[in-house]
């Protein structure tokens, strides 16, 4: 019994309010510059390769990053006027600063190569390899008049806040990137 109760100690802490909390990190993704999002997989890899269970959920600007590359969006004009201008996939998502017409994301991307940097879709592989959960935003979607086909294949279905916010309340950490 001491090994099963030892073990299970290990998994679960109890914080503060009593809650049992497991070795897991949450992430909210919000941003869809190429900086943000690389950041959060560097973060979300390294967790899940330290052992922790990964979740990460994207909103807003942030679904950018697990959308299919090329892919057209929206239904009505504006939601098409906004897939024209916003485009996804994590080639075409450029730097928060410094982009300067796309010239800054060939430079980033020039600079870690000759780093030996990973690249933003060879970390997502990683993640994806890692068993790291990708949570699309329900109303995100909604707003933006994004199809759950648009995104790539190993993302779960859309989920609300709710979803994520069950998620976040078994964490150790939770992240707004």
């Amino acid at each position: 019994m001491d090994t099963v109760y030892n073990s299970l100690e290990s998994t679960l802490q109890l914080q503060g309010n009593g809650k049992a909390t497991k070795n897991k990190l949450s992430m909210v993704v919000f941003s869809g510059d190429m900086d943000k999002v690389m950041a959060a997989l560097i973060i979300a890899t390294g967790a899940a390769a330290s052992g922790m269970e990964v979740s990460m959920f994207f909103t807003f600007w942030g679904l950018k990053a697990i959308e299919k590359p090329g892919v057209m969006t929206g239904k009505g004009l504006f939601g098409r006027m906004l897939g024209v201008m916003n485009r996804g996939g994590l080639d075409a998502i450029g730097p928060s600063r410094l982009n300067m017409g796309g010239l800054g994301r060939w430079m980033f991307k020039k600079m870690m190569n000759a780093k030996g940097v990973s690249t933003l879709p060879e970390l997502y592989e990683m993640a994806v390899d890692l068993g790291v959960k990708m949570m699309p935003c329900q109303m995100s979607m909604e707003v933006m008049e994004l199809d759950p086909g648009v995104f790539q294949p190993n993302v779960t279905p859309p989920v609300g806040v709710a979803a994520f916010l069950e998620e976040a309340s078994e964490s150790k950490a939770t992240l707004f990137i």
